[in-house]
């Protein structure tokens, strides 16, 4: 019986969520080749990813990246594009690409590396099931939510939902810290109750404690909103409570934010730019 050729997975974007991708695919036994121009160190070039992946794995800023890669790529290589991009370019790239998956991640690079993440994909019926097993080596929480860029709309809805919870966090953090109460028991007491969330697991004490090391950056997350304030304005929809979330983030990011974790939107909150004075 003819052996079946080795898989091996090529990674654009090794940055936060690149990085835990890649340590995924280690975990599961995956082979895999990647290239970053931020990480010399893999000593792989975006020509020797092309030449020797069988499977390609995007992780970019955003899908103009994304489409300027894709045009330097021929034949029919698999494409798992995991940026958060705009739902229609997305959808479009599967027109030029048979075999073209958007697959974005539901959760930071922490909850990746955990497991704990979800996949949202959009393709085809055919090539999702096609890849389905090899998204498992990811997480094993995937769902088909549709055709292609069904997978880049369900993504700004989750981040809409996700983002909100945590600005929530944050004005309610803020609102207790003003108010004199102490914060490490204002958590504990938010997390007991019906206010809890998933949220305040990981972000709760990184806003108590100042410590805003990465897991996913709060200037990412900005460019999120803003792709689905641009999405809801095309459906003729608005937005009142992410309108404000925009704000609150563009007012951590002129405080010097942009690159820390987006747990430091509370610093927004305690800035008196927010409070009006």
């Amino acid at each position: 019986m003819a052996q079946e050729p080795e898989v091996i997975a090529g990674l654009f974007g090794v940055g936060l969520l690149g990085s835990a991708i890649a340590d995924r695919l280690t975990q599961s036994g995956q082979r895999w080749i990647g290239y970053d121009p931020a990480r010399p160190e893999l000593e792989a070039s975006p020509e020797a990813v092309l030449a020797k992946a069988t499977i390609l794995i995007l992780c970019l800023p955003d899908s103009n990246h994304t489409a300027r890669l894709l045009d330097s790529i021929r034949g029919s290589k698999t494409i798992i594009d995991t940026t958060t991009g705009d739902p229609a370019q997305m959808a479009r790239f599967a027109g030029t690409h048979s075999a073209y998956l958007d697959v974005t991640i539901g959760g930071s690079s922490a909850h990746l590396r955990a497991g704990e993440a979800i996949l949202m994909a959009g393709a085809s019926l055919d090539v999702f099931q096609a890849n389905e097993k090899f998204l498992k080596k990811l997480s094993d929480k995937v769902f088909h939510c549709g055709p292609p860029g069904a997978g880049a709309k369900m993504k700004l809805v989750f981040n809409l939902v996700l983002g909100l919870n945590r600005a929530a966090l944050a004005e309610g953090l803020a609102f207790a810290e003003r108010s004199g109460l102490p914060l490490e028991q204002t958590l504990e007491i938010l997390q007991a109750g019906p206010a809890a969330s998933k949220i305040m697991e990981r972000k709760g004490s990184k806003m108590i404690n100042r410590e805003y090391t990465p897991e996913a950056r709060l200037a990412q997350h900005h460019k999120d909103v803003q792709l689905i304030l641009t999405a809801a304005a095309k459906s003729q929809i608005h937005l009142p409570l992410t309108q404000a979330h925009d704000r609150i983030l563009a007012i951590a990011e002129a405080l010097g934010f942009a690159e820390s974790d987006n747990s430091a939107l509370i610093e927004a909150y305690r800035s008196d730019i927010v409070n009006g004075r």
